[in-house]
Protein backbone atom coordinates (compact mmCIF):
# COMPACT_ATOMS: atom_id res chain seq x y z
CA UNK A 1 0.00 0.00 0.00
CA UNK A 2 1.50 2.92 -1.13
CA UNK A 3 1.65 5.89 1.89
CA UNK A 4 0.40 8.12 -0.33
CA UNK A 5 -3.11 8.44 -2.48
CA UNK A 6 -2.58 7.43 -5.93
CA UNK A 7 -4.38 9.26 -8.64
CA UNK A 8 -5.49 6.87 -11.80
CA UNK A 9 -5.53 6.83 -15.33
CA UNK A 10 -7.42 4.62 -17.14
CA UNK A 11 -6.69 3.88 -21.00
CA UNK A 12 -10.41 2.11 -21.97
CA UNK A 13 -10.12 0.27 -25.65
CA UNK A 14 -13.63 -0.80 -26.32
CA UNK A 15 -13.97 -3.66 -28.74
CA UNK A 16 -10.09 -3.82 -29.54
CA UNK A 17 -9.07 -7.10 -27.53
CA UNK A 18 -9.29 -9.05 -30.58
CA UNK A 19 -7.20 -6.79 -33.04
CA UNK A 20 -3.65 -7.08 -30.50
CA UNK A 21 -1.06 -8.02 -32.75
CA UNK A 22 2.87 -8.57 -31.54
CA UNK A 23 3.60 -5.05 -33.22
CA UNK A 24 1.75 -3.75 -30.16
CA UNK A 25 5.14 -3.60 -28.26
CA UNK A 26 4.29 -1.17 -25.41
CA UNK A 27 1.49 -2.75 -24.80
CA UNK A 28 2.96 -6.21 -24.22
CA UNK A 29 5.88 -4.17 -22.32
CA UNK A 30 3.01 -3.13 -20.00
CA UNK A 31 1.93 -6.39 -19.45
CA UNK A 32 5.01 -7.77 -18.56
CA UNK A 33 5.37 -5.99 -15.62
CA UNK A 34 1.68 -5.48 -14.67
CA UNK A 35 -0.79 -7.05 -12.47
CA UNK A 36 -3.24 -8.67 -15.89
CA UNK A 37 -6.40 -10.57 -15.53
CA UNK A 38 -10.46 -10.50 -16.15
CA UNK A 39 -13.37 -8.17 -16.15
CA UNK A 40 -15.97 -10.65 -16.71
CA UNK A 41 -19.51 -9.19 -17.99
CA UNK A 42 -23.15 -9.90 -17.92
CA UNK A 43 -24.67 -11.18 -21.50
CA UNK A 44 -26.19 -8.22 -23.67
CA UNK A 45 -29.71 -7.56 -23.93
CA UNK A 46 -31.56 -8.73 -26.75
CA UNK A 47 -31.54 -6.37 -29.77
CA UNK A 48 -29.33 -4.12 -28.03
CA UNK A 49 -27.38 -1.54 -30.31
CA UNK A 50 -24.10 -0.41 -30.49
CA UNK A 51 -24.38 2.83 -28.96
CA UNK A 52 -26.48 0.99 -26.27
CA UNK A 53 -24.06 -1.38 -25.58
CA UNK A 54 -20.97 0.86 -25.33
CA UNK A 55 -23.10 3.45 -22.62
CA UNK A 56 -23.89 -0.15 -20.62
CA UNK A 57 -20.70 -1.71 -20.76
CA UNK A 58 -19.04 1.74 -19.48
CA UNK A 59 -21.62 1.87 -16.64
CA UNK A 60 -20.69 -1.47 -15.70
CA UNK A 61 -17.35 -0.38 -15.39
CA UNK A 62 -18.11 2.26 -13.16
CA UNK A 63 -20.64 0.37 -11.70
CA UNK A 64 -23.62 3.08 -12.18
CA UNK A 65 -26.49 2.27 -13.59
CA UNK A 66 -27.33 2.16 -17.08
CA UNK A 67 -31.09 3.48 -16.52
CA UNK A 68 -29.38 6.64 -15.40
CA UNK A 69 -29.03 7.18 -19.45
CA UNK A 70 -32.66 6.61 -19.96
CA UNK A 71 -33.86 9.51 -17.90
CA UNK A 72 -34.92 7.87 -14.78
CA UNK A 73 -33.89 8.76 -11.49
CA UNK A 74 -30.76 10.23 -11.02
CA UNK A 75 -28.31 7.92 -9.39
CA UNK A 76 -25.67 9.44 -7.13
CA UNK A 77 -22.86 10.95 -8.87
CA UNK A 78 -19.10 8.99 -8.78
CA UNK A 79 -17.86 12.06 -6.37
CA UNK A 80 -20.57 11.41 -4.14
CA UNK A 81 -19.75 8.04 -4.88
CA UNK A 82 -16.30 7.94 -3.90
CA UNK A 83 -15.45 10.62 -1.08
CA UNK A 84 -15.38 13.83 -3.39
CA UNK A 85 -13.34 11.88 -6.28
CA UNK A 86 -13.01 14.26 -9.04
CA UNK A 87 -13.29 12.21 -12.38
CA UNK A 88 -13.11 13.11 -15.84
CA UNK A 89 -14.37 11.49 -19.14
CA UNK A 90 -12.47 11.74 -21.98
CA UNK A 91 -14.15 10.43 -25.53
CA UNK A 92 -15.38 11.54 -29.02
CA UNK A 93 -19.04 9.63 -28.47
CA UNK A 94 -21.97 11.55 -27.79
CA UNK A 95 -24.25 9.26 -26.00
CA UNK A 96 -21.31 7.88 -23.52
CA UNK A 97 -20.84 12.16 -23.42
CA UNK A 98 -24.78 12.44 -22.59
CA UNK A 99 -24.10 9.18 -19.94
CA UNK A 100 -20.80 10.55 -18.35
CA UNK A 101 -22.06 14.04 -17.40
CA UNK A 102 -25.35 12.11 -15.91
CA UNK A 103 -22.72 10.18 -13.61
CA UNK A 104 -20.81 13.38 -12.55
CA UNK A 105 -17.81 13.02 -14.50
CA UNK A 106 -16.24 16.19 -16.52
CA UNK A 107 -16.60 15.15 -20.30
CA UNK A 108 -13.34 16.05 -22.50
CA UNK A 109 -13.22 16.33 -26.03
CA UNK A 110 -11.10 12.74 -27.25
CA UNK A 111 -9.60 15.28 -30.17
CA UNK A 112 -8.06 17.34 -27.98
CA UNK A 113 -5.83 14.49 -26.40
CA UNK A 114 -5.22 13.04 -29.84
CA UNK A 115 -3.55 15.63 -32.27
CA UNK A 116 0.46 15.91 -31.75
CA UNK A 117 2.92 13.58 -30.15
CA UNK A 118 2.62 15.11 -26.22
CA UNK A 119 -0.79 13.45 -25.58
CA UNK A 120 0.42 11.21 -22.95
CA UNK A 121 1.64 14.24 -21.36
CA UNK A 122 -1.57 16.37 -21.49
CA UNK A 123 -3.25 13.20 -19.92
CA UNK A 124 -0.76 13.44 -17.57
CA UNK A 125 -0.97 17.12 -16.52
CA UNK A 126 -4.91 16.43 -15.62
CA UNK A 127 -4.04 14.59 -12.61
CA UNK A 128 -1.73 16.91 -11.70
CA UNK A 129 1.64 15.31 -12.77
CA UNK A 130 4.01 17.72 -14.77
CA UNK A 131 7.74 17.57 -15.76
CA UNK A 132 8.30 14.39 -14.19
CA UNK A 133 6.81 15.85 -10.83
CA UNK A 134 3.72 15.63 -9.29
CA UNK A 135 2.07 18.90 -7.63
CA UNK A 136 -0.08 18.88 -4.54
CA UNK A 137 -3.27 19.56 -5.59
CA UNK A 138 -4.47 18.12 -9.26
CA UNK A 139 -7.70 18.70 -11.30
CA UNK A 140 -8.94 15.22 -11.15
CA UNK A 141 -7.95 12.17 -9.55
CA UNK A 142 -9.57 9.69 -11.88
CA UNK A 143 -9.18 10.15 -16.05
CA UNK A 144 -11.30 7.18 -17.82
CA UNK A 145 -10.09 8.00 -22.04
CA UNK A 146 -12.50 5.62 -23.91
CA UNK A 147 -11.64 5.43 -27.62
CA UNK A 148 -14.32 2.95 -29.49
CA UNK A 149 -13.33 0.25 -32.28
CA UNK A 150 -14.68 2.45 -35.18
CA UNK A 151 -15.96 5.78 -33.75
CA UNK A 152 -13.15 7.41 -35.77
CA UNK A 153 -15.29 7.22 -39.12
CA UNK A 154 -12.05 8.70 -41.07
CA UNK A 155 -9.85 5.56 -40.03
CA UNK A 156 -9.45 2.14 -39.87
CA UNK A 157 -9.68 0.68 -36.12
CA UNK A 158 -6.39 -0.35 -36.70
CA UNK A 159 -4.70 3.13 -36.24
CA UNK A 160 -6.52 3.62 -33.01
CA UNK A 161 -5.29 0.55 -31.45
CA UNK A 162 -2.03 2.01 -32.59
CA UNK A 163 -2.86 5.47 -30.99
CA UNK A 164 -3.49 3.71 -27.78
CA UNK A 165 -0.13 1.62 -27.99
CA UNK A 166 1.61 4.85 -28.38
CA UNK A 167 0.06 6.40 -25.25
CA UNK A 168 1.57 3.14 -23.72
CA UNK A 169 4.73 3.89 -24.24
CA UNK A 170 4.52 7.67 -23.59
CA UNK A 171 3.09 7.17 -20.20
CA UNK A 172 5.41 4.24 -18.92
CA UNK A 173 8.39 6.10 -20.25
CA UNK A 174 7.29 9.41 -17.86
CA UNK A 175 6.48 6.87 -15.41
CA UNK A 176 9.52 5.31 -15.10
CA UNK A 177 10.58 2.67 -12.55
CA UNK A 178 11.09 4.06 -9.21
CA UNK A 179 10.36 7.61 -10.38
CA UNK A 180 8.22 9.79 -8.62
CA UNK A 181 5.51 9.91 -10.65
CA UNK A 182 5.54 5.86 -11.30
CA UNK A 183 4.71 5.55 -7.68
CA UNK A 184 1.79 8.25 -7.71
CA UNK A 185 0.38 6.31 -10.68
CA UNK A 186 -2.25 3.85 -10.70
CA UNK A 187 -2.52 2.78 -14.31
CA UNK A 188 -4.85 0.57 -15.89
CA UNK A 189 -5.13 -0.14 -19.45
CA UNK A 190 -8.87 -2.47 -20.20
CA UNK A 191 -9.43 -3.62 -24.05
CA UNK A 192 -12.67 -5.55 -24.78
CA UNK A 193 -14.41 -7.53 -27.22
CA UNK A 194 -16.78 -5.20 -27.91
CA UNK A 195 -19.99 -6.47 -29.44
CA UNK A 196 -20.32 -10.28 -28.58
CA UNK A 197 -23.29 -13.10 -28.57
CA UNK A 198 -23.06 -16.77 -27.47
CA UNK A 199 -22.16 -17.16 -31.07
CA UNK A 200 -19.14 -16.05 -30.49
CA UNK A 201 -18.09 -18.27 -27.56
CA UNK A 202 -15.26 -20.89 -27.39
CA UNK A 203 -13.05 -22.59 -25.82
CA UNK A 204 -9.64 -20.16 -26.41
CA UNK A 205 -12.10 -17.06 -24.97
CA UNK A 206 -13.98 -19.22 -22.40
CA UNK A 207 -13.32 -18.05 -17.95
CA UNK A 208 -15.50 -20.79 -16.98
CA UNK A 209 -14.42 -23.89 -15.38
CA UNK A 210 -13.57 -26.96 -18.18
CA UNK A 211 -16.33 -28.65 -19.36
CA UNK A 212 -14.25 -32.02 -18.17
CA UNK A 213 -13.61 -30.43 -14.71
CA UNK A 214 -17.47 -30.10 -14.31
CA UNK A 215 -18.37 -33.72 -15.31
CA UNK A 216 -15.74 -35.23 -12.65
CA UNK A 217 -16.57 -37.20 -9.23
CA UNK A 218 -15.51 -33.64 -7.36
CA UNK A 219 -17.41 -31.43 -9.45
CA UNK A 220 -19.89 -30.85 -6.41
CA UNK A 221 -16.93 -30.03 -4.01
CA UNK A 222 -15.88 -26.86 -6.89
CA UNK A 223 -16.80 -23.74 -4.96
CA UNK A 224 -18.66 -21.30 -7.49
CA UNK A 225 -16.10 -18.86 -8.84
CA UNK A 226 -15.84 -15.23 -7.16
CA UNK A 227 -16.87 -13.48 -10.29
CA UNK A 228 -20.35 -15.31 -10.53
CA UNK A 229 -21.04 -14.07 -7.30
CA UNK A 230 -22.17 -11.17 -5.58
CA UNK A 231 -22.03 -11.23 -1.72
CA UNK A 232 -23.62 -14.34 -0.73
CA UNK A 233 -25.80 -14.51 -3.40
CA UNK A 234 -24.97 -15.84 -7.29
CA UNK A 235 -25.01 -13.41 -9.86
CA UNK A 236 -27.69 -14.28 -12.46
CA UNK A 237 -26.57 -13.85 -16.07
CA UNK A 238 -22.69 -13.92 -16.16
CA UNK A 239 -20.73 -13.97 -19.82
CA UNK A 240 -18.94 -16.48 -19.02
CA UNK A 241 -16.54 -16.11 -21.98
CA UNK A 242 -15.36 -12.94 -24.02
CA UNK A 243 -13.72 -10.71 -20.71
CA UNK A 244 -12.30 -7.67 -20.50
CA UNK A 245 -8.91 -7.65 -20.66
CA UNK A 246 -7.02 -5.60 -17.61
CA UNK A 247 -3.60 -4.32 -16.88
CA UNK A 248 -2.71 -2.76 -13.81
CA UNK A 249 0.29 -1.28 -13.23
CA UNK A 250 2.13 1.48 -10.31
CA UNK A 251 5.56 0.90 -8.88
CA UNK A 252 5.78 -0.32 -6.07
CA UNK A 253 2.33 -1.31 -5.33
CA UNK A 254 0.85 -3.93 -8.02
CA UNK A 255 2.03 -7.21 -8.14
CA UNK A 256 4.11 -8.50 -11.16
CA UNK A 257 2.84 -12.08 -12.33
CA UNK A 258 4.15 -14.37 -14.67
CA UNK A 259 2.26 -12.80 -17.84
CA UNK A 260 4.65 -11.39 -20.75
CA UNK A 261 2.11 -10.39 -23.48
CA UNK A 262 -1.32 -8.12 -23.48
CA UNK A 263 -3.56 -10.96 -24.39
CA UNK A 264 -6.43 -13.25 -23.52
CA UNK A 265 -4.42 -17.00 -23.42
CA UNK A 266 -1.00 -14.93 -21.34
CA UNK A 267 -3.50 -13.80 -19.23
CA UNK A 268 -5.60 -17.13 -18.89
CA UNK A 269 -2.45 -18.99 -18.13
CA UNK A 270 0.03 -16.83 -16.15
CA UNK A 271 -2.13 -13.99 -15.19
CA UNK A 272 -2.34 -12.53 -11.16
CA UNK A 273 -5.62 -11.21 -11.02
CA UNK A 274 -7.90 -13.92 -12.88
CA UNK A 275 -11.41 -12.54 -12.99
CA UNK A 276 -13.58 -10.00 -11.38
CA UNK A 277 -16.55 -9.05 -11.97
CA UNK A 278 -15.96 -5.79 -14.46
CA UNK A 279 -18.68 -3.97 -12.03
CA UNK A 280 -15.81 -4.37 -9.01
CA UNK A 281 -13.23 -2.57 -11.01
CA UNK A 282 -14.13 1.12 -9.98
CA UNK A 283 -14.19 0.26 -6.51
CA UNK A 284 -10.62 -1.40 -6.77
CA UNK A 285 -9.56 1.88 -9.03
CA UNK A 286 -10.76 4.01 -5.84
CA UNK A 287 -9.35 1.86 -2.96
CA UNK A 288 -5.58 3.40 -4.39
CA UNK A 289 -6.68 6.47 -4.18
CA UNK A 290 -7.79 6.09 -0.76
CA UNK A 291 -11.33 6.88 -2.08
CA UNK A 292 -13.23 3.30 -1.14
CA UNK A 293 -12.51 0.42 1.05
CA UNK A 294 -10.89 -2.65 -0.23
CA UNK A 295 -13.01 -5.32 -2.04
CA UNK A 296 -12.22 -8.87 -1.69
CA UNK A 297 -8.52 -9.93 -0.85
Amino acid sequence: MADKPSRALVLYGDGFAPLIHSSHTHLHSLASIASCGFLSLPNAPASENQDDRIVREFGILVDASYEAHLNLPLIPTISERFMGMKAALITSNSSLESFGSKLGFTVLQLKDFSNNNNNHSKLLELLGFQEGKTVDTSEFDLVFLHIGAGDNKDKAASYDLEFINSLVGGIMNVAQLGSEIGSRLHFSVVLSYGSVSDVDDSSNLSISVKKEEEKSDLSVLFPRQSYTMKGENQRKNVRHHSPMLMAQWQYAVTRKDMAKTFSFKDFKENGGNLVIPADRFVHEVAFKLWKAPKYGA
